[in-house]
């Protein structure tokens, strides 16, 4: 377990995060808890990463939208999030306390229970995938003393879920392992052959234990790994299009602009004045603060 915090001209901050039970490892990737005091309203938008993510907030409510959908978006208290193509704005008061999982998608397979075409770029309440089981989690870790009890609690109400619902294909997650591992880049009819099914079937099973088709997890995976090259520096965006498979420089802007909602210039200067941590996963590049 790991804990930061710090002060902004704007207020405090303070995240707590934890491996899982091992049992529950690689599939659940991660706890946050997180606590935020702001003297203002807090806008920030998030970006497709390959990460299904469950949230529970204690408190108020964030409101969700489409990075260009107008409004504030809809209220939630708490929500599962899919595997995304898009990018999302969330805007809360200044007062935010509560605890995200993150999850490998064919592990959300296993704990929700449904197919994860139906989470594809969509928002839910946990009660809508989990029934009264999510109801009773979500009072339970509002009620917990501290950060570890409410870790544990996870890793009990996961493992009993990861027991009894449906297991993913081997090949389907050897295969999302490979796309991570080659971020993106290794071809859908490679994947399909060494999984040893056809592209027809890769597909299939992706859509339905991953959330999206092979073809859609690899260019969010490559826009994840430009994402790592431009924030680091150093690198132009010519180089950046190259390196992450993307036809030439256009292509890059096109895919950036789409699935973050900004040009890759403006996504930079918003990260540069974040004043703290934004990325919900390490070595992952998922939000930025506006």
């Amino acid at each position: 377990m790991a804990r930061s915090g710090g002060t902004t001209e704007h207020g405090t901050w303070q995240l707590t995060t934890s491996a899982p039970a091992p049992a529950l490892r690689p599939g659940v990737r991660g706890y946050r808890g997180y606590r935020l005091s702001m003297d203002r309203t807090q806008r920030r938008i998030e970006i497709p990463n390959g990460t299904v993510t469950m949230v529970v907030n204690f408190g108020d409510p964030v409101r969700v939208a489409g990075a260009g959908a107008p409004g504030p978006g809809l209220p939630y208290r708490s929500l599962v999030s899919g595997l995304r193509t898009d990018a999302t704005v969330g805007e809360h008061g200044g007062r935010l306390h509560g605890i995200e999982v993150h999850f490998a998608p064919w592990m959300a397979f296993t704990v929700f229970g449904v197919a994860l075409y139906e989470l594809r770029d969509r928002l839910v309440p946990p009660a809508e995938l989990l029934g009264a089981e999510a109801d009773r989690l979500e009072t339970r870790l509002a009620q917990a003393s501290s950060w570890p009890e409410r870790f544990a609690l996870l890793d009990a109400a996961l493992l009993e879920r990861a027991a009894r619902g449906p297991a993913p294909a081997p090949q389907t997650v050897w295969a999302w392992q490979q796309l991570v591992r080659t971020e993106g880049l290794l071809p859908v009819a490679d994947l399909a052959q060494g999984a040893g099914w056809s592209t027809r079937r890769l597909e299939h099973r992706f859509r339905e234990q991953i959330g999206l088709s092979a073809k859609s997890a690899s260019r969010v995976l490559r826009l994840q790994r430009a994402l790592r090259m431009l924030t680091a520096g150093g690198r132009p965006a010519s180089e950046a299009a190259s390196a992450c498979g993307f036809y030439d420089q256009a292509h890059l802007h096109r895919d950036f602009r789409a699935m973050t909602g900004c040009a890759p210039g403006q996504f930079l200067s918003y990260r540069g004045g974040a004043g703290r941590p934004v990325d919900r996963e390490p070595g992952r590049v998922t939000s930025i603060l506006l």
